[in-house]
């Protein structure tokens, strides 16, 4: 499951993207200060869309930490969609792409290969998370569904990123979670290799 994403795009481009899509985006916490990172990681402090209680197309702007601790201390940084309704806290996560990790192709490789996924022609996208309070303030989790098929050759769970046309919808609440969260078409996102030595044609190690 998703462990590390990617956000190099300014943040101005991602506020110009909203106003495009009739979505008006709220700042109550001042602009986030978004630095370009090609690693955000579990505990790293990112930029998120959540819901506003202005009503549909409306969202606020925040940076939050990525995970909440978990009952035993884990970081939970992923969450199971399925059977959910989330029938709140929802929000949008920025990036522009995310990695994927499989065994090395070359036996005497100690790190994993990594894989970058984007969107077919977005310069950024969203993926689908939700939000909560914990003790030292509120975090934000990505949610995961079985794989499709533009990432089961990768791995068999996968992060949802959502279509710009269904932003909206996520950010109301009053949208049944089930109608968006499903898989892009086959095609939708492009991988490359970003380290480790490619695999003989067809194969991947999982």
């Amino acid at each position: 499951m998703c462990n590390d994403y990617r956000l190099e795009v300014d943040i101005a481009s991602i506020a110009e993207d909203f106003e495009d899509l009739q979505i008006r985006l709220e700042t109550p916490e001042g602009l986030p200060n978004v630095p370009a990172r090609e690693d955000i990681r579990i505990t790293d402090i990112a930029p998120i869309v959540r819901s506003s209680d202005k009503g549909r197309a409306h969202g606020e702007l925040v940076n939050r930490r990525w995970s909440w601790p978990g009952p035993r201390g884990a970081p939970v940084y992923n969450f199971r969609s399925e059977k959910r309704s989330f029938a709140s806290h929802r929000c949008l996560v920025l990036c522009d792409g995310f990695y994927e990790f499989t065994d090395p192709a070359d036996p005497g490789q100690k790190r994993l290969d990594k894989w970058l996924f984007t969107m077919k022609g977005r310069r950024w996208f969203a993926m689908a998370g939700i939000w909560r309070g914990y003790e030292e303030g509120e975090a934000f989790t990505l949610l995961t569904m079985d794989a499709g098929p533009d990432i089961a050759p990768y791995h068999h769970r996968q992060i949802i990123p959502l279509a710009p046309e269904s932003w909206a919808d996520w950010l109301d609440p009053a949208v049944p979670a089930e109608k968006m969260l499903a898989w892009l078409p086959a095609g939708s996102l492009e991988v490359r290799q970003v380290y480790g030595k490619p695999p003989a044609q067809g194969r991947l190690a999982l």
